[in-house]
């Protein structure tokens, strides 16, 4: 396996671009096939959903239910390893207590003026279809990811498709997770067709008003063209990482991290930036050594990505190589230089950021409590990591005192008869300061008292 050095400053534009191309490409390329998937899943329900599984994943479900059976969740307790049951257990905690603090307070009030208050209501969405990958591996941590700030946030139907095993199982270690989480909804369909089930419902799955959770570039395609009118809310496509490193990395620690994100898939990015051409000249004998070790199909997985997403890119200077990560705006970013808090602040595009060699993605991945499902595809510009945040609502609220009412009557009377409303004018000069409360103006009743103090918070549920 070969990879490439490139260095940035002797680019031209367009071979930029090819190199940050990522597998976006093949997502757009990926639309008019899956096209035809979701209207056949919105027409014919479970027997489309049947057909496709038996077409794309090779697996009969003719005599099996979609939905995964109490039985499959006892079972799945039963035969998991002990030690694998101890682990998830250990990051399910540690990803709860992350989460419980993302909680917000359930009404909160500020005082614009004497009188005039205006907050915020958080409450949960009613339902969201998480999408818990499978095809190259099994995800339990994508499954407590998604589930865990779900449920913190109070979801009453959460809904989760995972494509299934060869035998039409689901995997154990993610049914393991939905029992100590609180998930009873888990589906054997995976795929564009399992996000159509979500999106427009079947005789077996009902539909959601979000959809949430990482996939291929299929899967991608299809929660773009859902997009209209269900929230698939943050973007998260195939895995995507930069290590910024300067002289003093250690380049063999430097080297296995750049595997790590690498061997998710063949449409996966993987780049090592840094200014020190020693380094880039060891990681990639390094990388060329260990991925001959690796077992497959990860060794394929890696050398596809080294040939068409991923490479080595040489700056001149340090400050040249964070203006290419703040351009890629990854989905993992990994500080492995000597003092890392000393660039935090210039780095301004990125899922995550970890700090210093102790932090590999693979760490941050299951068992920090940070959520690692993240954007991808360059939207670490505009979006965050899934939080609590994505499963709550949030409404304004606002009320308006007599004291408050006298203050405002007079602006709001004149930008409504200047932007040629009346009523709007009207429904203040005919209102008396006093409101159906009779209250003098400027008095503090009963009405000021009670927004004065707020009802109490939210507890997170399950």
């Amino acid at each position: 396996m070969r990879v490439q050095i490139v260095r940035w400053n002797e680019l031209e534009e367009a071979a930029k671009h090819r190199l940050f191309s990522r597998a976006e490409a093949d997502i757009n390329d990926a639309i008019e096939s899956v096209r035809p998937i979701l209207e056949r899943v919105k027409t014919e329900g479970d027997d489309a959903l049947r057909e496709f599984t038996l077409r794309f994943d090779k697996v009969n479900l003719k005599n099996l239910p979609l939905r995964v059976q109490p039985e499959e969740f006892e079972q799945a307790n039963r035969t998991l390893p002990s030690g694998v049951k101890e682990a998830l257990d250990f990051v399910i905690e540690n990803v709860t207590t992350f989460h419980k603090h993302q909680f917000p307070p359930s009404l909160t009030f500020i005082e614009v003026r004497p009188g005039v208050f205006a907050g915020e209501r958080a409450t949960p969405i009613p339902s969201v279809g998480l999408y818990v990958p499978r095809g190259k591996g099994s995800f339990p941590s994508m499954f407590y990811m998604l589930a865990v700030p779900a449920k913190i946030a109070g979801v009453p139907e959460i809904r989760v498709v995972t494509p299934p095993n060869p035998d039409g199982s689901v995997d154990p270690a993610c049914l393991y997770a939905a029992s100590r989480i609180g998930v009873t909804e888990v589906y054997r369909v995976g795929g564009a067709q399992g996000i159509a089930a979500l999106a427009y419902g079947t005789q077996s799955i009902k539909q959601v008003v979000k959809i949430l959770g990482p996939g291929s570039r299929y899967v991608a395609a299809a929660k773009r063209l859902v997009s209209s009118f269900v929230d698939v809310g943050m973007p998260a496509g195939p895995s995507e990482s930069i290590i910024l490193a300067d002289g003093k990395a250690d380049p063999r620690l430097v080297a296995l991290d750049l595997l790590i994100e690498a061997e998710h898939g063949s449409d996966s990015a993987a780049f090592l930036v840094t200014p020190d051409p020693s380094l880039a000249e060891q990681v990639a004998g390094i990388l060329k050594q260990r991925v001959a070790t690796i077992p497959e199909p990860r060794r394929s997985y890696i050398t596809e990505v080294f040939q068409n997403y991923g490479g080595i890119i040489l700056t001149d200077t340090m400050e040249e190589a964070i203006q290419v990560v703040n351009a890629f705006a990854p989905e993992h970013l990994q500080l492995q230089v000597e003092h890392p808090f000393d660039l935090l602040s210039q780095l301004l595009h990125a899922g995550e950021i970890l700090l210093g060699s102790r932090t590999p993605f693979s760490v941050a991945n299951y068992a920090t409590g940070a959520n690692a499902v993240l954007p991808t595809g360059g939207f670490a510009r505009t979006y965050s990591a899934v939080s609590v945040r994505d499963f709550l609502k949030y409404t304004s609220v606002v009320q308006v005192t007599p004291k408050g009412f006298a203050t405002l009557k007079e602006p709001v009377r004149i930008l409504a008869e200047y932007e040629g409303f009346p009523s709007h004018a009207q429904a203040v000069i005919q209102r008396t300061p006093t409101g159906e409360y009779g209250e003098a103006p400027g008095t503090l009743g009963k009405e000021e008292e009670s927004v004065k103090q707020p009802r109490g918070d939210f507890k997170p549920r399950g």
